[in-house]
Order: C-alpha cells, then sequence, then structure tokens
C-alpha cells in the first residue's frame, strides 16, 4: 500500500506433482488461504517460468562428482552454516563410520528435492489450525454478519476439492466438522429443548450431504473408507449431535440400504436410536461400486440388451433394452450427487438416465398394477402409504440432484462442457446458454432430450404420495424444497414437446392410485399437493383446460382436517392412534398449506371468470374442502375483486359465487368468536348489494342462519335502508317498500329475540311504519320488566321523548326507575343524568305524573345530593305545561307541605342524615373542611321544611353527643353551626 513503508518477505514455497505442499512467509499472517506473499510468488513461477532456474535434483548432482569434489562440497557447505549444521554434520559422520547403525541399513538416502515417488500420498498444503480457528470464529458469530455465507464458502471449497479429486476435501471436511461438533451451543440447546435456527440447521444438513459423498467415491482405497467411518461413527455417538429431521427422532429404520419394511419396521420407535446428520453416510460405507451391471451403466453409453424381456419386477432392462438401476432411489441418486461432486459428470449422466427410466417404468408398473385392484381398493376407501419418506424434502433430495444434473447436460456453453462434446454426439454447436432440448442420448425415447428427463423427473417426484415427515423442521423442508424445485421449472420455458410431458404427467397423476398424491384415494396424512397442484394448473392451462382443472380439483382435498377421512391401513401402528379428528397437532405446518390450499382455489377463481360450469365446480370444491373461515372470506373477497374490475361489467356468476362464499362464512363464524366478524358482515352487505335487490332481501329474509340479532339490525338493516343502497341499487318505490317490509320484518324478530340489544334500532327502522312502530313499542314494554336494564330503558325512552312520544317516555323512564338502586355515596352515577331527565320529564306532563315518579325515586335513589337537586327543580317551575287547557292548577307552584314533594324532601333529609353518620364512622382530619361544607348543604335542604330549623338544630347537637370523641371536627362544626 503507498501509505505503508515497504517490507521485505521472505516466502519458500515447496512442490510436489505440481501442488503446493508446503508454504513459509516472514509476514505471520495467518488465514485458512495463502498471504499475498505467497501468491506473488507462486504468480511469479508461472508466468516467468525461465526467472527461476531449474536445477536437477541434488542427488544427481552429487552423482557426478569425484571423491574430491564431494569432499570440498561437504566442508564447504559445513563452513558457510558451521554454527547450524556442524552437530548433525558431526552426527551423521560417526552412524556412517558404525558398521551397524541404523542409517547403515538403508540403501541409499533421502534426496528432497526429487520429489516425492508416484504412489506416495500427494497433498497440498493446508494450515489445519487455521482452518479450525476460522470455523469456530464463524461459529461463534451465531450466522450473523455473513459468517452463514462463508461456512458455505468452505463447502464450496470441500466440493471444488473433490471435484479436482483433491484427497485434500475430506481432510479439510473432517476440520469443520470436529468445530462444528465442538460449538458449544449444541449442549445449550439439547438441554434447554429448544430448536436450532434454520440457517444453522442447513449447514447440518449440507455436512452431512457432504459427508455422504465423500465415502461413496468411487475410486476411494478401502483404507481410506475405514478410517472415515470409525470417524463419522464417533462423532455419531456424540450425545449432541444432532438428529436428521430437526428435533424429534426419525421412526424409520435403515433406508439408505432399504432393508425390508419386515422384522424391523414395526419395532418400538422409542427403542430406536435417533438418526443422525451422520447415520446415512454411516450407512453409505457399506455401499461399493463393484456390482458389474452399475460399472457398464457408468461406463458406456451403448450398454444395451435388446434380447431381454422386460418382464419381472427387478429386470436389469426395459423393453427397448436400455439398461435399469433399481436400488432405494435417495441411494441411487446418491451416487448420482457422488459422481457428479468426485469430477465425472459423463458417468453420472449416464446413471441419471438410468435412474430415470427405471422410475418411468415403475410409474407405469404401478398404473398397471392399481388398474386391475382399482374397484377392490375403491370400494375399501382406504390407502397405504408405500413412501415413507418423501423424495421432495428428503435429506439426500435425490430429485434435486436428477434434476440438476441433467439440467447441467442442457447447458452447453464451450466453458463448462467442453469435455462433453464426445457423448453429445452430433448435436451441433450451440452457444446459448439457454437449456436445449440436446437430443443425441441412446437411452431416450424418440423425440426426448435431457431437458424433458430433467422436467419430466421433477413432475414424478413432486406427485409422488408421501407422508407427512413428523417435526417441524423436516416439514418445513418438504415444503422449501417443494418451492424450491417448482421456482427452477418455471425458469424453463414451455414448449410442445414440454407440454406433452405435463400432459402425461397429469394424466399419469390421476390415475396412478396410491402412488401419486393426486391419485382418487389417498391417505390422510399424505403430504398435500396445492403448491404443485398450483403450478399444474397454470402451466396446463393455456394448453389443455379440461386437464388443468381435473389435476386443480382433485388436488383441492386436505384430508387430515376432515373427521370422516379414512385414516388407512399404515405401516406405522403408533400413527393410528393418534387419527383423531381434530387439528392435526403433529402437522406444525398446517396454516401454510391451509394457505396454499387457498391459493390454489383462488388461482382456480380467477381463470374461471365467464364460465359459469366451471365457477360452480370450483366453488363446490371450495365448500367441501376448505375448513378455515378466514381462507374462505379470502376467497370470498378475490373473488368480489375479480367480478368487479373497473375496465369491464361486474361478472354476475362469479359475483353469486363471491356471495355464495360470504353466506358460508357468516354461517361458520356465527357461533364462534371471530375477531374480524365486523369486517365480514358489512363487507356481506356491500356484496349482496353488487349482485342486486333480491340478494339483500335474501339475507334479510334469512337472518337468523347468518347473523346475530345485533348484526342484524345495528349492521344489515340499517345498511340495506340508508340512502347510499337505494341510490346504488337505483330502486322504485315498490322496490323500496318491499326492501323496507323485509327490513321492518327482521327487526321485529330480532328485538323479540334479544330485545336489550336490539330494541332501540328496531324501534327507528320501523318508524315510517305505524303498526310495525306499535309492535316494537309492545316488544319494548313486554320485555323492560324483565330482560332490560335501566340504561337501555332511559336510551329507549330518550329516544321516544325526542321522537315526540312524551307520555310513552314517560312510561319506559318509571320502568327504568324499577331497575335503579343509586346509594348515599355514588353522587357521581352515570344515571344521574337519567334521574334529573326522567322528573324533568314527568314535572313538564303534570302534577299527575311528577306525583307517580316521586315515590319511585325515593325508593331507588339514597344519594342526598342528587335528592336535594331534584327538590331544588321541582319547586323552582310549576308542573304541567303552563296554559295547557283544562288544567286550572297549571300556574302554581306546588307546596312543600303537600304530597309529593313532601315525601320528597323528608327523604331528602333522611338521605343527609344517614350520609353524615356514615361518612363520620370513616372520615380522617383531610376531610373535615369538606365535610363541613357538606353540612352546610344538608342545612339548606332542612331550611326548605317548616320546622326545619329545629330538626337542624337537634340534629347538630346529636352529633355533638355521639360524635365527641372527635374534638377537632366538632370544634369546627361548633365554629360554624353554633
Amino acid at each position: 500500500m503507498q501509505s505503508e513503508p515497504e517490507t521485505v518477505c521472505n516466502v519458500a514455497i515447496s512442490f510436489d506433482r505440481c501442488k503446493i505442499t508446503s508454504v513459509t512467509c516472514s509476514c505471520g499472517n495467518k488465514d485458512i488461504f495463502y498471504c499475498a506473499h505467497v501468491v506473488a510468488l507462486s504468480l511469479y513461477r508461472i508466468r516467468k517460468p525461465d526467472q527461476v532456474k531449474l536445477h536437477l535434483p541434488i542427488s544427481e548432482t552429487l552423482f557426478q562428482m569425484n571423491r574430491d569434489q564431494l569432499q570440498k562440497f561437504v566442508q564447504y557447505l559445513i563452513t558457510v552454516h558451521h554454527t547450524e549444521v556442524l552437530p548433525t554434520a558431526q552426527k551423521l559422520a560417526d552412524e556412517i563410520l558404525s558398521q551397524n547403525s541404523e542409517i547403515n541399513q538403508v540403501h541409499g538416502a533421502p534426496d528432497p528435492t526429487a520429489g516425492a515417488s508416484i504412489d506416495d500420498e500427494n497433498c497440498w498444503h493446508l494450515d489445519e489450525e487455521q482452518v479450525q480457528e476460522q470455523v469456530k470464529i464463524f461459529l461463534s458469530q451465531g450466522g450473523y454478519h455473513g459468517s452463514g455465507k462463508q461456512l458455505n464458502l468452505l463447502f464450496a471449497k470441500v466440493r471444488e476439492m473433490l471435484k479436482m479429486r483433491d484427497s485434500n476435501g475430506a481432510r479439510m471436511l473432517t476440520l469443520i466438522t470436529e468445530q462444528f461438533m465442538a460449538d458449544p451451543r449444541l449442549a445449550l440447546w439439547r438441554q434447554q429443548g429448544t430448536a436450532m435456527t434454520d440457517k444453522y440447521r442447513q449447514l447440518w444438513d449440507e455436512l452431512g450431504a457432504l459427508w455422504m459423498c465423500i465415502v461413496l467415491n468411487p475410486h476411494c482405497k478401502l483404507e481410506q473408507k475405514a478410517s472415515w467411518l470409525k470417524q463419522l461413527k464417533k462423532w455419531n455417538s456424540v450425545d449432541v449431535c444432532p438428529w436428521e429431521d430437526g428435533n424429534h427422532g426419525n421412526e424409520l429404520p435403515n433406508l439408505t440400504n432399504a432393508l425390508p419394511q419386515g422384522a424391523n419396521a414395526n419395532q418400538d420407535s422409542s427403542n430406536r436410536p435417533h438418526r443422525t446428520v451422520f447415520t446415512r453416510a454411516i450407512e453409505a460405507c457399506d455401499l461399493h461400486w463393484q456390482d458389474s451391471h452399475l460399472q457398464h451403466i457408468i461406463s458406456s453409453d451403448l450398454y444395451t440388451n435388446y434380447c431381454y424381456h422386460d418382464d419381472t419386477e427387478n429386470s436389469l432392462f426395459d423393453s427397448h433394452g436400455w439398461p435399469l438401476w433399481h436400488e432405494h432411489v435417495p441411494t441411487a441418486c446418491a451416487r448420482v450427487d457422488a459422481l457428479r461432486s468426485h469430477g465425472y459428470p459423463r458417468e453420472a449422466l449416464r446413471l441419471a438416465i438410468a435412474i430415470v427410466n427405471t422410475l418411468r417404468r415403475q410409474q407405469q408398473k404401478q398404473l398397471e398394477m392399481f388398474r386391475a385392484q382399482k374397484k377392490e381398493l375403491l370400494h375399501k376407501g382406504v390407502t397405504s402409504i408405500t413412501n415413507l419418506e418423501g423424495w421432495v424434502g428428503h435429506p439426500l433430495d435425490p430429485i434435486g440432484t436428477l434434476f440438476s444434473s441433467l439440467m447441467e447436460a442442457c447447458r452447453v456453453d464451450d466453458e463448462s462442457f467442453h469435455g462433453f462434446s464426445d457423448f453429445m454426439e452430433n448435436m451441433g454447436q450451440c452457444k446459448s446458454l439457454e437449456y436445449q432440448h440436446l437430443p443425441a442420448h441412446k437411452f431416450l425415447e424418440e423425440g426426448e432430450s435431457y431437458l424433458t428427463l430433467a422436467v419430466e423427473v421433477a413432475l414424478i417426484g413432486l406427485g409422488q404420495q408421501r407422508i407427512m415427515p413428523d417435526g417441524l423442521y423436516a416439514q418445513e423442508k418438504v415444503c422449501r424444497n417443494e418451492e424450491q424445485l417448482i421456482s427452477k421449472l418455471q425458469e424453463i420455458e414451455l414448449d410442445d414437446t414440454l407440454v406433452k410431458i405435463f400432459r402425461k404427467q397429469a394424466v399419469f397423476l390421476l390415475e396412478a392410485g396410491p402412488y401419486s398424491g393426486l391419485g382418487e384415494v389417498i391417505h390422510r396424512e399424505s403430504v398435500p399437493m396445492h403448491t404443485f397442484a398450483k403450478y399444474l394448473f397454470t402451466s396446463l392451462l393455456p394448453h389443455d383446460a379440461e386437464l388443468a382443472y381435473k389435476t386443480a380439483l382433485r388436488a383441492m382435498r386436505l384430508l387430515v382436517l376432515e373427521s370422516t377421512a379414512p385414516s388407512g391401513d399404515m405401516s406405522r401402528p403408533h400413527h393410528i392412534a393418534s387419527v383423531v379428528p381434530n387439528r392435526y397437532p403433529r402437522w406444525f405446518t398446517l396454516s401454510h398449506i391451509e394457505s396454499q390450499q387457498c391459493e390454489l382455489a383462488s388461482t382456480m377463481l380467477t381463470a374461471a371468470k365467464g364460465d359459469v360450469r366451471r365457477l360452480e365446480t370450483v366453488l363446490e370444491s371450495i365448500q367441501k374442502n376448505i375448513h378455515s373461515s378466514s381462507h374462505i372470506f379470502k376467497l370470498a373477497q378475490d373473488a368480489f375483486k375479480i367480478a368487479t374490475l373497473m375496465d369491464s361489467l361486474p361478472d354476475i356468476t362469479l359475483l353469486k359465487v363471491s356471495l355464495e362464499l360470504g353466506l358460508q362464512v357468516m354461517r361458520m363464524t356465527l357461533s364462534t368468536l371471530n375477531w374480524r366478524r365486523r369486517e365480514m358482515v358489512r363487507w356481506l352487505v356491500t356484496c349482496a348489494t353488487e349482485v342486486g335487490v333480491y340478494a339483500l332481501d335474501s339475507i334479510m329474509q334469512n337472518w337468523f342462519t347468518l347473523f346475530t340479532p345485533t348484526e342484524a339490525t345495528s349492521i344489515v338493516a340499517t345498511t340495506v335502508m340508508s340512502n347510499s343502497t337505494i341510490v346504488r341499487l337505483h330502486l322504485d318505490c315498490h322496490q323500496q317498500e318491499k326492501l323496507a317490509g323485509s327490513a321492518r320484518t327482521l327487526a321485529l324478530q330480532c328485538a323479540m329475540k334479544d330485545p336489550q340489544n336490539c330494541a332501540l334500532s328496531a324501534l327507528t327502522l320501523c318508524e315510517k311504519d305505524h303498526i310495525a312502530f306499535e309492535t316494537a313499542y309492545q316488544i319494548v314494554l313486554d320485555a323492560a320488566t324483565t330482560g332490560m336494564s335501566y340504561s337501555q330503558l332511559f336510551t329507549i325512552a330518550r329516544y321516544m321523548e325526542h321522537r315526540g312520544y312524551p307520555m310513552r317516555a314517560y312510561k319506559l323512564a318509571t320502568l327504568a326507575m324499577t331497575h335503579l338502586n343509586l346509594s348515599y355515596n355514588q353522587d357521581t352515577h352515570p344515571a344521574i343524568n337519567d334521574v334529573l331527565w326522567a322528573c324533568a320529564l314527568s314535572h313538564s306532563l303534570g302534577k299527575n305524573e311528577l306525583a307517580a315518579i316521586i315515590p319511585l325515586v325515593v325508593k331507588s335513589v339514597k344519594c342526598a345530593t342528587v335528592l336535594s337537586d331534584i327538590l331544588r327543580r321541582c319547586t323552582l317551575t310549576t308542573p304541567g305545561m303552563v296554559g295547557l287547557h283544562g288544567r286550572r292548577n297549571s300556574g302554581k307552584l306546588m307546596s312543600l307541605d303537600k304530597a309529593p314533594l313532601r315525601q320528597l324532601l323528608d327523604a331528602t333529609i333522611g338521605a343527609y342524615i344517614n350520609t353524615t353518620h356514615s361518612r363520620l364512622t370513616h372520615i380522617s382530619p383531610r376531610h373535615y373542611s369538606e365535610f363541613i361544607e357538606f353540612l352546610s348543604k344538608a342545612r339548606e335542604t332542612f331550611l326548605m321544611a317548616h320546622d326545619g330549623h329545629i330538626q337542624f338544630t337537634q340534629f347538630i347537637d346529636n352529633l355533638k353527643q355521639i360524635y365527641k370523641g372527635k374534638k377537632k371536627l366538632m370544634m369546627l362544626v361548633r365554629e360554624r353551626f353554633g
């Protein structure tokens, strides 16, 4: 760097067969990779080989010297380095002159400049400590600050080394694994029972997959494999070693070698050891490449047997005479991955093609087998799952491996595929990086290519019926892998050839019985096909709509949520116990699955716009298969949006679908709590308005199956009767009246059912119809004695007064008073305003009404200040309307000595006396002055009585006597009141 002073570094590099085997540099920089100075020297040596003089090995030079020259050479060497070399030279000289020394037993002498022998292990220089240190640092950062990316780069480095057939790959992976195993978080998570993060889990998955590749190296030595096996078993036995499927032990027996599901299949899962991330690699150590059929497949493009009869289950060749490879699919694909990883792309491709041909043949055979037993199976309505572990979401990612191997073969660009030209005979040069349909292989059908094969195997894998695995991580992995595979498929443009493949596979999957997730009968716990079917549907729709809908409709099922779903005769007996009709606690990804199901339905609704028959079919499927009200509501809203797009007239059929779904949501959520319920009800009215007046009429006539009485009156009927709705619908008078009639009928029914919450709305809705209004009023009166609270009655009474029915308001107010109870200290109670209003109303109606309400007030109200307020108001104004005809006494103020005011006055004085005693029992000095003010108010009321002065004096004397212990307070009483 310009700012730094120039430093000189001494660098030494040793080579062995084109690899750097050791480096030293005086700069002291440590890292996994070489320092800049080592790189600079290496580049210098590569670019300017002539500048670095090349000598013969020193042994050759010495061989050419005579006795004197050799003596001279040794003495000079010792002189130049005498301090370092002299002790060694002396020791060696003694050993050479001694007859029996070890050095004299060996012929010849070592020569460090001559390079290693051809059979020697050849390893490039790897600073092991540094690798461990760096991995430790990345792990300690917990996946943040790009450390996860760094670790992935290290894994990629290992893969690169394997591809170059560099034996250091395994050495580097061992160092990485040791650090992973030493991660202190493992023990912590195990203790706390918490799950590791997804990113971290994926790193462990990659670690396991890499070990699988390493032990499957087709050319590794037996002793090497044995040492790896020992190492893997050691890691596997550590109790913090992560399990293969996240935090749950896998209940499956050895699957890599696909042991027969007999003796071991039903052994109790709790006794079975957990499968760890290394289990598959350990099992793969038993696999070898010696099988002659396998050797023929991977070594030759011309390996066929045209005389072979394809009749037995495990024939080595198919009816074309092409080779097949029958091995547990994930294991066979792990071989493909190993061949690719170790730099044998042709061999990997040959094996991949044999596997795909085998899968296609199996698919055909399974279809034939199913057709033979179809009647019996469909009659039973039960299916068993043959695939206890699916290929999509599998730890070894078999389908992903086949797909990428075949896709790699389609990518023709000179850089990456120059070695393939002989393999892909007569294919013509193609510079494009696009995926090409490359014919050119003996084992493909007419018109097929690596691309069609890749697409087909992806479709076979995605459509396979498979059981939902245990554990959150394994289930999320199924979703993730499926989505990754589909997104890779989406990058490929579909042409006629590929559409044929889609058609063929869709038909297969619909007819293939228990081997297909889209078969007629599936197991209730099989992985749903919604995501895959949505992709199939959109791909097929432009080319074969009938098949597209058939596939998507078949995939809509979600049996795990159906109480009557067949349980199936599973070969995992302990699961049968958990088959109960509930929302499966074992299905951790259920909410994601349900949203995918909803997406599939929405895609079909959008596509079916304008097609009455298809819309009906899709609607039926939604109503039958979707179990979540919020998802049905989303679909109803989607359909509404699509039906009412701005640029065209509304699609009435789709609007009706939207309404139908909305009604279903109403029925589903009527008796269960749902926080979006109000929004749903409002939306439904909007939707019905768009459909038309008959739809609104219909929802009002059937309100009790859809809404609560409160919703029906306060939201539904009110919105229907609003001006905006009438304008929106362009209704004539006759239609308006018909709709209003339905609204009134609804209002009265709701008021009968729930008077507390609906009476007021019912009265409001019936205002314009005398008979309906009377009926509503009667309903309120009937309910007033039993079912209604004073606040509800006061609210309705005030509404009645406002509407010009003072006598009815009065009647309801008196009924409200009978329900009320105000104690002495409730002087801020919200009902006080209602009581004052009721008294004012009675007063305005006349003496008789006031006389009738005062006993009720006295009975219900014990609060002195409220009573004195009523009393004061009654004495200041005349009862009744002044000048009202036929009322002779209308001009006089009422006397406090006679009923009804005398009763009110006595009650008020009584309330003051009781309140005073109540307050004095618990009074504290800080409330004394407030109490004196209260007594002053009391005096005002006492003095309203003609003997009030005497009564008040007696009252004060009583207080002084009873509470003489409260000296300070009584002193204050004396000061104020004598």
